[in-house]
């Protein structure tokens, strides 16, 4: 059945055109100004906005191990509400995926009940544990890259090696950049004043940026591919702003809360807790600008769901992680985009073409040939986001409660409609209709 988008803006070359998009076998097969309608089913798009889907490169799935925080069946379904076509998981799983063997259940239950596509990272190290090298070379056919995500990989010599085989087997290393030497003992938020102020320990931003430094100078020795996860302040942007200016296959993400909020907007509950932690309002004017210099290649929510126990602690008592996959388009729009610090086209190269183009993903150009991975998007669409009417089992995020000036309307997997659920055009050239004062039930109504 042939499916056509017709009355939104396309994202095209850098800006948005009043064109219609055909899509077949999963694939899109035209775009113009003007279509044939004869045997297509048509879905009118009211004023809506059509961009390449979204990609997370920095999410955690849970599964296999640990699925009552989350599912591969629940946290696809909130990436296709949040507008993600493609996810990249983190493998801090039971049993770590640090060899194919232990690969395999992950890659089953992604084959089974994913809803968009899922790329799991391999482990750097075996379990993680940062003692010796996983079997890169065996992993190197099924991950877009290896990661000890949720640990920082302490010996430089242990890292080094990992470059050393990454390269040559033509893979990136995606670093969570943490010098545990660094860490104060119990420390649940950034080393600044609201921690002073409430007595409470304190994250350095060295623990961060040391290990930014030692492993640039690593990538210079061996030309591996690096990619810094989850940067959050000052002095990592500046490094990664001088190893790009030197040409270093250097690049970087950061997250929705780094971008939005400081330590200024805390609250002592554990929808707050992440690591790292939300810093000076310094650091996150710093990543701003590296996101409109080009510094900051991709936005990222390291979305890490928990149960409401383990996030009922307050911020010294609950456990690292929260969740933004259905609400970080519509923050990001409202607070960086509406306000005019970064411009929408800025924030649609760091969410769908640059995570593509670092990972070797498919997609990411609305054009004849390219998959029809597509996210409808309303501009105009003035809600709260709500974790009570999340896909996802998590529902800690500190965008609760948060005004927003968007939504996402419609998300297409390989041409196939995966939100909202249960929308299904008719054949026979009959019309289904996304109106632009609709809206689908989700968590930022």
């Amino acid at each position: 059945m042939r499916l056509l988008l017709t009355g939104g803006s396309v994202f095209v070359d850098g800006g948005f055109r009043p064109l219609e998009i055909a899509v077949s076998e999963g694939r899109i097969v035209s775009v113009s100004p003007r279509l044939p309608r004869d045997g297509a089913c048509v879905v009118e798009l009211n004023n809506c906005f059509v961009v390449p889907g979204f990609v997370d490169v920095h999410v955690h799935l849970r599964e296999p191990g640990f699925s009552y925080k989350e599912t591969v069946a629940s946290g696809t379904a909130a990436a296709a509400a949040g507008g993600y076509t493609a996810v990249c998981a983190m493998p801090n799983l039971n049993p770590p995926p640090d060899c194919p063997e232990h690969l395999r259940a992950e890659l089953d239950a992604i084959e089974r009940d994913a809803r968009v596509h899922v790329y799991p990272y391999g482990t750097i190290t075996r379990g993680e544990q940062g003692k010796a090298l996983a079997d890169l070379e065996g992993l190197a056919p099924y991950v877009p890259g290896f990661s000890d995500d949720g640990r920082g990989v302490q010996s430089g010599e242990m890292m080094r090696s990992a470059m050393v085989l990454a390269k040559r087997l033509d893979r990136p290393i995606a670093a969570h950049c943490e010098d545990e030497s660094l860490l104060e003992k119990g420390w649940c938020v950034h080393d600044g004043d609201f921690a002073r102020r409430h007595g409470l320990p304190g994250n350095s931003p060295a623990s961060e940026w040391r290990q930014v430094e030692r492993d640039i100078a690593l990538v210079r020795e061996t030309g591996c591919r690096y990619h810094v996860c989850h940067v959050s302040t000052r002095e990592s942007v500046a490094l990664i702003r001088a190893a790009k200016a030197e040409g270093l296959p250097v690049t970087c993400e950061t997250g929705p809360h780094y971008l939005c909020l400081c330590d200024q907007d805390l609250e002592d509950d554990g929808r707050f807790k992440m690591n790292p932690p939300i810093r000076s309002a310094a650091d996150r004017d710093a990543l701003a600008a590296g996101l409109l210099d080009g510094t900051v290649d991709c936005i990222a929510t390291d979305h890490a769901p928990h149960s409401a126990q383990e996030k009922a602690g307050g911020l010294r008592g609950s456990l690292n992680g929260v969740v933004g996959l259905e609400c970080a388009f519509p923050v990001l729009y409202t607070e960086l985009a509406k306000t005019g610090k970064v411009p929408l086209e800025v924030l649609l190269n760091a969410l769908c073409v640059n995570p593509r183009r670092i990972f070797g993903l498919p997609g990411g150009t609305i054009a004849e040939g390219q998959p029809a991975d597509l996210t409808v998007l309303r501009l105009d669409h003035a809600g709260t986001v709500n974790p009570a009417g999340f896909r996802s089992l998590g529902r800690a995020t500190p965008f609760a409660g948060r005004r927003v000036e968007a939504a996402v309307s419609m998300t297409l997997v390989g041409g196939e409609i995966v939100f909202p659920e249960g929308l299904e055009p008719s054949p026979h050239g009959a019309i289904g209709i996304i109106r632009g004062a609709d809206r689908p039930e989700g968590g930022t109504p």
